[in-house]
């Protein structure tokens, strides 16, 4: 698993936390205890061992030892290691899952073209928004009629040029 050399400082949260957490600069964050809610984070994110999660989730790379319970979003690699147990729904383009990990779901790995509302649910963000985007030019797209299209790398790409 290729993790993203972002700063070899670490975040280590080892408490019982509620709420919404979001990091918009690259961290390197890792959770050992409770967590409910949401958490929405750039850079590596690893779910410890002894980590219970009951959350959406939405990382870059994201490594899970623990327990999650909740949507998963990670826009670049997921790993889950063999103490790993996932409960709920995964979208990522690319996952590696160690013997012994439980996981429970569905995984979802775009790649080709993708609709506007899939693009949306991947990046959770408003159709309206994507579509105002398309309509300045900001985003690579492809019409078919009234359709738009998008080429996942192509997405990805443009993703990784503005971070």
């Amino acid at each position: 698993m290729v993790k993203r050399k972002i700063d070899e400082k670490i975040l280590d949260v080892n408490a019982a936390m509620q709420g919404s957490l979001v990091f918009s600069d690259p961290v390197n964050l890792r959770i050992n205890g409770k967590f409910e809610g949401t958490l929405t984070t750039k850079g590596n994110l690893i779910v410890g061992q002894s980590a219970e999660i009951k959350a959406d989730i939405v990382a870059e790379v994201l490594t899970i030892a623990g327990i999650v319970r909740g949507k998963i979003r990670a826009t670049e690699n997921l790993m889950l290691t063999s103490t790993a147990q996932v409960y709920g729904d995964i979208t990522v383009p690319k996952i590696a899952i160690e013997e012994g990990a439980i996981f429970v779901g569905k995984c979802n790995m775009p790649e080709g073209k993708i609709s506007l509302e899939e693009l949306s649910e991947y990046l959770s963000i408003e159709e309206s928004k994507i579509t105002e985007w398309v309509d300045n030019g900001k985003i690579p797209v492809e019409r078919e009629g009234d359709k738009l299209l998008f080429d996942f790398k192509e997405v990805e790409e443009w993703i990784a040029s503005r971070t």
